[in-house]
């Protein structure tokens, strides 16, 4: 087997492929062009892509080079897979600003240094933009039967829903499957990549070009990851685990992969890190906590560099193991004024400031549980206020509910 496919297998990023073999032989032969598209439906993206991205640097380390497609045009369609309800529209300003937002995390895990394997980026609406609806239908269009259409997920499990499904949404693989075809006539692109909900999407492109131009394109695509928990990779309670400093820290994000269930440990070094598999083999049944820190700190370099991933480990190590607090921890921090302490501050609301909860009902059960702690000690009554006391040793506080969230409230004048 081909050693790209060989360790994609490896890292348990293989789901499915349209003709493995010629597939093998091919990344044998040549070094070849292969793309995943990223929707910019926010300003960033979050963990649950970071399979796909690391899809690419694979490539890029066997020698292939990645394009990657950031989705203007489709973005301003909204793709069903996996969707109960048709997406919000953005703004084009916005679908712009997001785009250049995205692209910066590429440039952090791509090489960009040699020009033969620097990632290309493009962007669909340069051509889906200038689409002739007729011409477009009598060329692209005769291509695609209903009754086909109509078989995939994407749509099948909509209908099947009685959820509504729009005529804009329904295109969407349709216009997936023409970047497929553009990609390969203008950028010589031979390989899709995509989650497995993309699987018939793909599947359209690589037919589409059979029957368009005559060619042999592949498709590969990868599992879709949920944690031990059940629960979707990429969120949590508190949200989505975003790849960009200014929406999570390199503190929260370290945090992140320090929690991992013990049972998605190994899976996450083979999956998101740099790790040699031979390594991680010998690793594997070492002590647990000490992998999850090997773990949070190699995804933390990977994306925000060896310093911030060592102040993220240093500031763990002084609240959880020194039970420590200073000045230059990386926990989110809330400011308040001196002026607000005067009357004090409800618990109630401080909680919900810190956005530790979403609801005061909340905050009352997790009061009554002894879960909301002002540096480690449990508040006691939902009448509690914060006062000046609780700042004469230092100008900031600990704010914690539960084990693992917490913040700084820090006093300004």
């Amino acid at each position: 087997m081909n050693k790209f496919l060989n360790e994609f297998k490896e890292r348990g990023y293989f789901y499915q492929c349209t003709n493995e073999n010629d597939l093998s032989k091919l990344l044998d032969d040549e070094k070849i062009n292969a793309y995943i598209g990223f929707d910019s439906t926010a300003s960033s993206l979050h963990v649950g892509s970071l399979m796909q991205i690391m899809c690419l640097r694979l490539l890029q380390k066997y020698g292939h080079r990645p394009i990657v497609l950031l989705g203007g045009g489709t973005t301003r369609i909204g793709d069903p897979s996996g969707k109960e309800e048709t997406r919000k529209i953005l703004s084009e300003k916005q679908i712009e600003n997001n785009i250049k937002n995205i692209e910066k995390v590429f440039k952090i895990f791509l090489k960009t240094n040699n020009p033969k394997l620097r990632p290309i980026f493009v962007n669909n609406y340069k051509w889906l933009g200038k689409l002739n609806y007729i011409k477009f239908l009598r060329e692209i269009g005769k291509h695609f039967t209903i009754n086909k259409m109509l078989s995939f997920d994407s749509v099948k499990l909509r209908l099947e829903r009685e959820q509504s499904l729009s005529y804009m949404e329904f295109n969407y693989m349709i216009l997936q499957a023409y970047d497929f075809l553009e990609l390969n006539k203008n950028k010589n692109c031979k390989l899709q990549i995509g989650g497995s909900d993309q699987w018939g999407n793909i599947v359209n492109g690589v037919e589409l070009i059979k029957r368009h131009s005559n060619k042999h394109v592949f498709g590969l695509t990868t599992p879709l990851i949920t944690l031990a928990s059940g629960v979707k990779m990429g969120k949590t309670e508190k949200g989505a685990i975003w790849l960009d400093k200014k929406l999570l820290s390199p503190y929260e994000y370290f945090q992140f992969w320090r929690n991992t269930d013990d049972r998605d440990v190994i899976k996450f070094l083979k999956m998101f890190t740099d790790l040699k598999i031979f390594e991680i083999e010998k690793i594997k049944n070492n002590n647990i906590n000490d992998l999850k820190v090997l773990l949070a700190k190699e995804a933390t370099k990977m994306l925000h560099g060896k310093n911030e991933a060592k102040k993220a480990y240093e500031t763990s190590i002084s609240i959880f193991v020194k039970k420590k607090l200073d000045d230059e921890t990386q926990l989110p921090i809330i400011k308040i004024k001196n002026q607000e302490l005067i009357e004090g501050i409800s618990i109630l609301d401080l909680v919900m400031r810190s956005k530790l909860l979403n609801s005061k009902s909340e905050v009352r059960r997790a009061i009554k549980d002894n879960g909301i702690k002002i540096d480690n000690k449990p508040v006691e009554s939902q009448e509690y206020l914060l006062s000046q006391d609780n700042f004469q040793k230092l100008d900031l506080i600990k704010l914690s509910h539960g084990k693992k969230k917490h913040v700084i409230i820090k006093l300004i004048n």
